[in-house]
């Protein structure tokens, strides 16, 4: 494989990711029949194929999963290359890739990451929000460097870690009769309306499953994809909902909300930190793990 480059590999990694040539197309810049023509000189150099062409789309023949792999793990090497030999530039320079749950970006980064930035004002952090199941396989296939998720999704395979803590908390208009309480369990809860996260999100299903266990229903008038919005609906009255207690106190500045803490046990939730391998990682984006680490314990210590 003489002839085989990194702008090749990159372009079979979009073409995986996108399930079109023409959207692979797009994202790297090239035109259609250039790409069309480097994936048939990959293809004709190999021997085999690596895409099935559908009308739709394509799919990864069987050889081309396994080329994949190997593909996403040249391109790794390439970016921890780049991100090494950086520190030997003015100052440290580098990319970091960083998925987070909607809990970890509100809760808890903006001061971690802000502080980390005040460090290093040069390092570019690439941060997506991205629901928990989503962030797992994300770090799986190398598609970030680190992952900030709900700890009961299963996460084998990866070196993960425990990151923060949070609690779950009842969620009512003021007023409200629950608000009273001092504190309630999900069981006393579910008479009422409840506003929530969509449908796949980790928060969503550890509600779902709880109702389960009780053998009731989750009454779910509305889903939406904020706390923000979820917390400005319970204040004009159409609901309540169960949201991490910090994540309430971050949006809830102007709304007339009351926060019941919950008795159930899984309302104490932990966030998990995830990542490959972490001695494989790019320097920089282990100095943001072991930051993020230090600002979890030093948290920890003084609670």
């Amino acid at each position: 494989m003489k002839r085989l480059d990194f702008v090749t590999l990159r372009l079979f990694v979009a073409i995986a990711d996108e399930r079109s040539l023409t959207r692979a197309a797009q994202r790297e810049h090239l035109a259609l029949a250039a790409v069309s023509k480097r994936i048939s000189d990959l293809e004709g150099q190999l021997g085999f194929s690596l895409l099935y062409r559908r009308p739709r789309g394509i799919e990864l023949t069987a050889a081309g999963h396994a080329f994949l792999h190997h593909a996403r793990q040249m391109l790794d090497d390439l970016s921890r290359l780049d991100a090494d030999m950086s520190e030997y530039s003015i100052g440290i320079k580098g990319h970091i890739r960083l998925h987070a749950n909607t809990s970890s970006v509100i809760e808890f980064l903006p001061d971690d990451l802000g502080e980390f930035m005040d460090r290093f004002p040069q390092i570019r952090v690439d941060l997506r929000e991205r629901v928990s199941h989503e962030i797992v396989g994300a770090v799986r296939d190398g598609l970030t460097d680190i992952g900030l998720y709900a700890g009961h999704v299963p996460a084998e395979g990866l070196d993960a870690r425990c990151w923060r803590c949070d609690r779950l908390v009842l969620v009512t208009p003021a007023g409200h009769p629950l608000a009273a309480h001092g504190e309630v369990a999900l069981a006393d809860t579910l008479d009422n309306d409840f506003i929530g996260l969509e449908q796949d999100t980790s928060l969503q299903g550890l509600l779902q499953r709880g109702s389960r266990a009780l053998d009731r229903p989750l009454r779910m008038r509305i889903q939406v994809r904020s706390f923000e919005g979820i917390c400005r609906m319970i204040d004009r009255g159409m609901g309540v909902g169960i949201l991490p207690e910090r994540a309430v106190a971050a949006v809830r500045h102007g709304l007339q909300l009351a926060v019941v803490p919950l008795a159930d046990d899984w309302a104490r939730r932990e966030l998990h930190l995830a990542v490959r391998d972490y001695q494989r990682l790019p320097v920089i984006a282990r100095q943001l793990v072991d930051h993020l680490m230090r600002c979890a314990s030093r948290e920890g210590s003084a609670a």
